[in-house]
Parts: structure tokens; sequence; C-alpha cells
């Protein structure tokens, strides 16, 4: 799947492409509509927690600089025992809790931290323009892009991302 990142200027303009999206067959859950605080979306499919946040992506790092850490510990712990035989499992123990609290820690920062991918939009989206962010898959992007240029000259396409994750 790819992310398509679109700047339109009004809420008419959002609700044609929108529309234009479903008529493409692309699921109304893989658009997402993000506005300025207090703009009335109504039916617009509004961006979630998920794709606001930066939950996900402190999640995955989370996880995975806790499981190196606790495993490094877990280590050192095999290394200088400390009149406790331990094995193997002391390192799986040692790693999994690691991973366990680097993921509950770096993701309760991460959910008050905004989306890092939206920081180039931050300014527009202040200044009352909408980012609507759609996930189609590789083969797609072209033509949904060409769709949008065609029918809203004043809808800046303002890139793709390379990957999304496959579940928010």
């Amino acid at each position: 799947m790819r992310r398509i990142y679109f700047l339109v200027p009004d809420i008419e303009t959002t609700r044609k492409i929108v529309d234009e999206m479903l008529l493409a067959r692309v699921e109304e859950r893989r658009i997402h509509v993000l506005a300025r605080r207090g703009t009335p979306l109504e039916d617009l499919p509004e961006a979630t927690f998920m794709q606001k946040t930066d939950f996900l992506p402190a999640l995955e790092q989370g996880v995975a600089l806790g499981g190196a850490t606790g495993m490094l510990a877990g280590l050192v712990a095999l290394a200088f025992p400390a009149g406790l035989v331990l094995g193997g499992g002391a390192v799986l123990a040692a790693s999994l809790a690691g991973a366990g609290l680097g993921a509950w820690w770096s993701s309760m920062i991460g959910a008050g931290v905004g989306n890092r991918h939206l920081k180039d939009y931050e300014e527009a989206v202040d200044k009352g323009q909408l980012l609507v962010m759609v996930d189609v898959p590789k083969g797609k992007v072209e033509k949904i892009e060409a769709l949008v240029k065609e029918h809203h000259p004043g809808a800046e396409c303002k890139g793709v991302e390379a990957t999304i994750p496959a579940f928010p």
C-alpha cells in the first residue's frame, strides 16, 4: 500500500474528491481527512488517532530498543553470575520484559506527539486547507493522482509515502 497526500483548498472540493475516490473503488476506510481543529467535517472520513499521532512508529521503536536492551541485560546477567545459575531462559525473559516495557513507554510518548509525516502539512492545515490521505495499492497511485489533478486543479498532490502500516 502507498499513501498519497493531497492538500485541498476547501470542504466542498474535499467532498468531491472523496466521492471520486469511492467511485474509483477506494474503500472509505482507506481515505483520511485532516482539518484544522474545529472544522466540521460532517460525513467526511476524519483522520483517526492512528493517523494523527506517532503511536505506531513509537511502539515499533520501543519494542526493538526495549528488546535489545533486555537481551543485553540478560547476557550481562549470564556473564556475571551473582550466586544464581541462570540459563538461556533468563536472556529470553529479559528480552521479552524489555520489549514489553519499551513498547509501553514509547507508545505512551508517541500517543502524545503528532505524526512526524504530517509536520510538512501543519502550516497549510492551520491556514484552513484540508489534508486528504488516500491509501491505495502501488499500481493505482498514478491513476488516483491523475484523477484528482484532472478534476481538481486547486488540489495539490504533495507526494506519496513509500509504505504504510498494513493494519491501521
